[in-house]
Order: C-alpha cells, then sequence, then structure tokens
C-alpha cells in the first residue's frame, strides 16, 4: 500500500517522543507536526532528518482504512491503545 495522497492522519494522530525539525521536544497526539505541508504532505521524506519513528511506519489497510478520516481515527486509536499509564 502507498501512502494515501492528502491525508496526513499518521503525522497527526500520532504522537512522537525524538526531535523533529521545528519541535525539539517532538509532538503530543492530535497536534499537526510542523513538517506537515499545506498538500498534508511530510515535508522531511526521504531526507535523513526524519526521525526514524517515521521511517518505520508503514502504510497498510489495517493501520489507514480505506479514507483519510478512518486513517485518523485507527491511528489516533492505537495511540490511545499504546499511551503509557
Amino acid at each position: 500500500m502507498q501512502c494515501r495522497v492528502a491525508c496526513g492522519a499518521c503525522c497527526i494522530a500520532l504522537s512522537i517522543s525524538s526531535p523533529i525539525p521545528g519541535m525539539p521536544g517532538g509532538k503530543p497526539a492530535g497536534v499537526p507536526c510542523v513538517q506537515l505541508d499545506a498538500r498534508m504532505a511530510c515535508k522531511l521524506y526521504g531526507k535523513a532528518e526524519r526521525p526514524s519513528v517515521c521511517e518505520r511506519l508503514m502504510p497498510a489497510t489495517d493501520l489507514c482504512g480505506e479514507t483519510a478520516a478512518q486513517a485518523m481515527a485507527l491511528i489516533s486509536a492505537l495511540e490511545l491503545a499504546t499511551v503509557p499509564r
């Protein structure tokens, strides 16, 4: 599966604890990454500055669903299920 054009769900729904250019403390879940452009695409895609967690995240139907809205819901549920308690 390829990333869905104009989705950006993984760049919004997930928390990222590692530094991101422009977000040295990472980012909380539900906050758009500063590297997400107006087309909902990652400005760091394919670059060395892209966090390793982002590099490892691969699009898949069970993660992304059939629409951007489904991707947001599925990834948000994953985020909630993996929050340390």
